[in-house]
């Protein structure tokens, strides 16, 4: 009994952990540009996130939430905390949010001085 119970806990855990990494929450066949101004590069983990703002169509700024890999993994890649700087014009290439919330899952980036990261 003990052994099942510990089992169906296990599966539990496992479930949850494997949820937390899903991206199902992104579109996946769609990848919009975004132009804006970084304001913020949160460089924490588990996910780094860069804080976009972006003039909607009536020009009004909307800040964008773009979720990105985890400190230790784009370190070894050569990101650091000083990437985005806050201020700094940027084009996003993001996965967008499936519910049309100002959020997206990072693809890449392109700065004014012609600097690309990601998959430009």
């Amino acid at each position: 009994m003990k052994t099942k119970l510990l089992l169906v806990l296990t599966l539990l855990v496992t479930a949850q952990a494997s949820a937390h990494h899903s991206n199902a929450m992104f579109e996946r066949e769609r990848t919009i540009e975004l132009v804006g101004q970084v304001e913020e590069f949160q460089f924490t983990n588990p996910h780094t996130w860069i804080q976009v703002n972006v003039a909607d169509e009536n020009g009004d700024l909307v800040e964008w939430s773009i979720e990105w890999g985890s400190p230790n993994q784009l370190g070894r890649q050569g990101i650091r905390p000083s990437t985005f700087p806050p201020g700094k014009d940027v084009v996003i290439k993001t996965r967008p949010m499936v519910d049309g919330s100002p959020g997206g899952l990072f693809v890449g980036a392109r700065f004014s001085d012609g600097e690309t990261i990601g998959r430009w």
